[in-house]
């Protein structure tokens, strides 16, 4: 590709919800295997990609049984199943020839690799796609935050979030039709709105290490290597 990336290197948060296509939980392989190939692009622009995925999609599905558990352990059953959705990120990269790394921040080693940022600092300077998977690793913690963390310790030069939304609305679009469209926020603005692009301690660690954020719609075919071209693409959360 002849476009020219603005970002070095990146980190990319995944919803769960986001591998699910029209399905109410689970994994389309349809679904991954498009989002696999919007990553194959940026890479093969030479940028280093991080992924930080969430578990919403199988969780989900076990929502009612968790609804009385203790909220730790329900807490500890989605950093599981964010291990499943890596893993299926990771064998989708195989067919379009990207190396792949999961690492958890929960020790299973028999399956996936422990997160170590050598390593996965490392992994990102060869080329390899770094999957980072179990969130922070502790209960109480969103995956977001834990993009924000992650992006941080790598010294990502942006994070973008993926969603269903081209952008930061005022509303929600789904449901408000004079929902206005943000191009650009600062981090207390987002915050003081509460317009829950991310959650709270997520946006301030991000304000904090001035790490801008990046919103933008998953499913529109090429809108990611728009975005780290550095063309005008959902909303902008950073400072003024």
């Amino acid at each position: 590709m002849s476009a020219t990336p603005a970002y070095r290197r990146i980190l990319l948060k995944l919803s769960g919800e986001a591998l699910m296509g029209d399905g109410s939980y689970g994994i389309d392989r349809a679904t991954i295997e498009r989002i696999v190939d919007e990553i194959a692009d940026v890479v093969n622009l030479g940028v280093e990609v991080a992924v930080v995925i969430g578990g919403g999609n199988i969780f989900r599905g076990i929502t009612p049984a968790a609804a009385h558990m203790d909220r730790a352990t329900a807490d500890y059953m989605g950093m599981l199943a964010t291990v499943m959705n890596a893993l299926a990120l990771q064998d989708a990269m195989r067919r379009v020839n990207l190396t792949g790394r999961v690492q958890s921040a929960l020790n299973i080693e028999q399956v996936v690799e422990p997160y170590i940022r050598g390593k996965a600092m490392r992994y990102l300077e060869e080329g390899k796609v770094v999957i980072f998977a179990a969130g922070t690793g502790n209960p109480f913690f969103t995956t977001d935050s834990a993009a924000s963390l992650r992006a941080i310790e790598i010294n990502a030069d942006v994070m973008l979030k993926a969603t269903k939304v081209d952008g930061i609305y005022s509303a929600d679009p789904f449901k408000d039709p004079e929902a206005a469209r943000y191009d650009r926020l600062t981090y207390d603005e987002a915050l003081a709105r509460k317009l829950q692009v991310m959650d709270a301690t997520a946006i301030v660690m991000c304000r904090e290490h001035n790490l801008p954020l990046m919103v933008f719609n998953i499913n529109r075919h090429g809108d990611l290597v728009r975005l780290v071209c550095g063309e005008n693409v959902g909303t902008t959360v950073m400072r003024e």
